[in-house]
């Protein structure tokens, strides 16, 4: 594929790094020619002279043949202008790396759409994500990035005293907007029928809104999980998120952060959360927020040192499990010998989200269960593509669910009246032995 990056940062140069190792082509811009002479070695790539914003740098970068523009650079703005700028000459699909939380906040104002851009990446919002998904390992999985924050999903385990034991499918009334996408039951994954059951201990996937996924939950967990006490050292952005992605759920979540101003945002952002004002590397601070007494401990400073130093003394505290955000790579290796128990790089969160959106297909995103056995794409409909041809009730969707669509920027449930047209979105679960055949639906010239 042909992809411009914008940007000859950390950032923009990895990510330049990763896309030539897979045998792409890849365009280079920075306005700094120190900045593309370091980001240029070693590396087989064009790199080229100019603003981000300037249609005249973009022409000569070749945008009107991207594939794929990648705005990255360190401002929000040039971002969101230089990727708007590219979809407009031609690009593709254009990508804006974004900073500032307000920018995804699409109930004040819709910038993705406004600026025609396909996605906005925050490395930081994704990175919150993923060590939420690391705490989550009990069976607890929610996935906040498709459909652009609208779909929830969820695993949870059937109680012996919950309604749904001995019921079929059939007989559960759900909401509209909620569903089951897959059961896990004695070792085996598989999206249910209308006539399959639930026993005890059989793990639950339940996919659709927010608010009626938690509703559905009280019919097979009728009495709540005990609650984990989870502790955030630093409340950057990459904190911010992680607290944001467990509110509502069965974590008492205390942040710990050293700038007054910023503990102040927090609290108004975070009110279900507590917000401490303290020293994150100070032991005796630690001691205080009695950091040996919770559950999980999360490093999320801006520095790895910092972190690996917390999570090292966290341990020695009687923490029960530690996460770190790792930024170097070369910092990997001790992890383990310290007792980290799990390492998140941004650089890795990054690389994953950037593989998936040059795959080349249709798939624009792409995850797995905790389990690992089912896939959830967030698809592109195409033109031609058979989706578009038949209801989905009379498709072969064996093991396959469309979870939900995305048109015109409004998501919802699918029924299996609709027929899916070029141009929506959609939510799709599938189990990984069949995803061959099932990306076949959505593919121009598929049977």
């Amino acid at each position: 594929m042909n992809v411009v990056i914008l940007g000859a940062g950390t950032v923009g140069t990895s990510i330049a790094a990763l896309l030539c190792e897979n045998k792409h082509n890849v365009r280079l811009v920075d306005s700094s020619a120190e900045a593309l002479e370091r980001s240029g070695e070693g590396l087989d790539i064009q790199t080229i002279l100019g603003s981000a914003c300037d249609a005249i740098t973009l022409f000569q970068a070749d945008v009107l043949n991207a594939d794929l523009c990648l705005a990255v650079t360190s401002h929000d703005e040039i971002n969101l202008v230089g990727a708007s700028l590219a979809r407009a000459m031609g690009a593709k699909r254009s990508i804006a790396r974004i900073f500032n939380t307000n920018y995804r906040d699409f109930s004040t104002f819709d910038y993705q759409r406004h600026f025609q851009i396909d996605n906005l990446l925050s490395l930081e919002h994704l990175t919150g994500l993923e060590l939420a998904k690391a705490i989550r390992t009990t069976g607890l999985f929610t996935l906040e990035t498709f459909a652009r924050g609208g779909i929830e999903i969820q695993e949870v385990e059937v109680q012996a005293n919950s309604k749904a034991v001995g019921q079929s499918l059939r007989d559960i009334k759900f909401p509209p907007n909620a569903r089951i996408g897959l059961v896990a039951s004695a070792g085996r994954s598989y999206i249910p029928h209308a006539d399959d059951g639930f026993t005890a201990g059989d793990r639950v996937t339940l996919v659709g809104e927010r608010e009626a996924v938690r509703s559905v939950i009280k019919m097979f967990q009728p009495k709540s999980p005990a609650g984990l006490d989870i502790i955030i050292a630093g409340g950057g952005e990459v904190g911010f998120h992680l607290a944001k992605a467990l509110e509502g759920e069965r974590y008492n979540v205390v942040m710990m952060e050293s700038d007054a101003e910023r503990c102040r945002y927090l609290a108004r952002r975070l009110p279900e959360a507590t917000v401490i004002h303290a020293d994150a590397t100070s032991r005796a601070e630690m001691e205080e927020a009695r950091v040996g007494n919770a559950d999980v401990y999360v490093a999320t400073t801006g520095r790895d040192e910092d972190n690996i130093i917390c999570g090292v003394e966290a341990r020695e505290l009687g923490t029960g499990r530690i996460l770190c955000v790792v930024r170097r790579p070369d910092y990997v290796n001790v992890l383990e010998k310290l007792l980290i128990d799990v390492a998140v790089s941004p650089r890795q969160v990054m690389a994953r989200q950037i593989l998936g959106m040059v795959s080349g297909g249709p798939i624009l995103a792409s995850e797995k269960t905790s389990d690992g056995n089912v896939l959830i794409w967030e698809v592109e409909v195409r033109e031609g593509a058979p989706v578009t041809k038949h209801p989905l009730r009379e498709l072969s969707l064996s093991q396959t669910l469309i979870a939900a669509i995305v048109r015109d920027d409004f998501v919802r449930m699918p029924t299996a009246a609709d027929i899916l047209k070029p141009g929506d979105t959609a939510v799709v679960m599938v189990n990984q032995g069949i995803a061959d055949e099932a990306i076949k639906l959505f593919e121009t010239g598929g049977h």
